[in-house]
């Protein structure tokens, strides 16, 4: 097993919670990281049909039956279950008691998370970040982006990545797809899936994706909501200084991990990825894609934002770390960035002050953190020292 950086975070809120739930994309290591967190815990997984069925048609005689504590996987398949796990829970609220893994973001579950609202803790387990498999040097690193960081891959090294990244998007396609929406042709999902990769890095315009694909502008939105809910994208929002203004202005697509996007951009070589005009936009989304990882695994609340101006003066990655006080980061995908590509980070500082910035930061290839320039106040950074204090 290849360590988790979320098992100190799960092992507390274990202690803490009578259940937790771990959400996380499909093969995410989520039923790996709990028996190896609970090895003695009683386990079911309701993706075997009969178990899904005998507890969605008895929650109280199947949880009666099975030993506490109780490791739950693929909970979201019994919504039935969370009614009976609530008046467990709030007759003994014992610490440890159970430990739930789905394949859904929890606040897409409806009546489950109102169930156990208050009830438990939540954590998101994303796939294998570079601290976590070690990365060190930028042949690792080339080999981790084209990859991608999910477990499998890692831990057998024979497996071919096409074959199973293809495989996995199959098995993607006619499990979560068609349990979290009605989706009519899942080959015009496919044909949105694959526009959605040719818009990583860039703002989400439903108009665009609907009038590429040719659907609905209501489609598309359902769509990438069932993307969002399966953990196979997420949507980075604009930080303004108006709170109310975060909520209305259009996001930022990313995928969760690099394999997934580059297989979908339909790469053949990593060398056809660095020399095609995608290879920022493949750039930008690891580190982004990284700093949330980073931020999940350890259990982290704070928010992550992009800056734009109507101007057209952007950053690409705010990690906030206080009250509007922020760790700037730009992704460039050349080892040596200029001092320009730096400019962005005085715009924002001459709208919200010096302090705003506790940190200016370029993520590019390079080998070791350094000053930009003489005199400067920015450094740039590695993607496997992208937190780097």
């Amino acid at each position: 097993m290849i360590h988790r950086d979320l098992s100190p975070a799960l092992v507390t809120a274990l202690m803490q919670f009578p259940a937790v739930v771990v959400t996380g994309a499909r093969q995410s290591g989520k039923t790996t990281l709990a028996r190896a967190v609970m090895p003695e815990a009683d386990y079911v997984t309701f993706d075997i049909p009969s178990d899904a069925a005998f507890a969605a048609a008895d929650p109280a005689s199947f949880l009666s039956r099975r030993r506490e504590p109780l490791i739950l996987d693929e909970f979201q398949y019994v919504p039935e279950l969370m009614r009976h796990l609530k008046v467990l829970i709030d007759t003994d609220r014992r610490p440890g008691r159970f430990l739930l893994t789905g394949s859904q973001q929890f606040s897409s579950l409806g009546s489950v998370s109102e169930s156990l609202a208050g009830r438990c803790a939540v954590l998101t387990l994303p796939m294998l970040s570079s601290r976590e498999l070690g990365i060190k040097n930028q042949e690792e690193l080339d080999r981790y982006l084209w990859r991608g960081g999910f477990p499998e891959l890692w831990q057998r090294g024979d497996l071919d990545r096409t074959l199973w990244l293809s495989s996995y998007l199959a098995t993607y396609l006619e499990r979560d797809v068609r349990t979290l929406g009605n989706i009519g042709s899942l080959r015009d999902f496919d044909r949105f899936l694959r526009a959605v990769a040719l818009r990583a890095g860039q703002l989400c315009v439903f108009s665009e994706l609907a009038r590429d694909v040719g659907i609905s502008v209501g489609t598309a939105r359902a769509w990438i909501s069932i993307l969002e809910a399966s953990q196979q994208i997420f949507l980075l929002e604009p930080y303004h200084l108006n709170r109310g203004k975060r909520l209305i202005k259009t996001p930022k697509i990313y995928f969760q991990e690099t394999g997934m996007l580059i297989f979908l951009l339909g790469f053949q070589s990593w060398s056809d990825v660095q020399a095609s005009h995608y290879w920022g936009s493949v750039w930008e989304n690891a580190v982004v894609s990284e700093a949330r990882k980073m931020r999940c695994l350890q259990a982290d609340p704070r928010p992550l934002w992009f800056w734009r101006t109507a101007a057209g003066n952007e950053i690409d990655l705010l990690m906030e770390v206080g009250p509007e006080e922020f760790i700037a980061v730009e992704a460039k995908a050349s080892p040596i960035p200029s001092a320009h590509q730096a400019a962005a980070f005085s715009k924002f500082t001459a709208l919200h002050g010096e302090k705003s910035l506790k940190r200016k930061m370029i993520c590019c290839r390079t080998a070791e953190s350094r000053l930009l320039a003489e005199g400067s106040d920015v450094t740039t950074s590695s993607l496997w020292n992208l937190d780097e204090n």
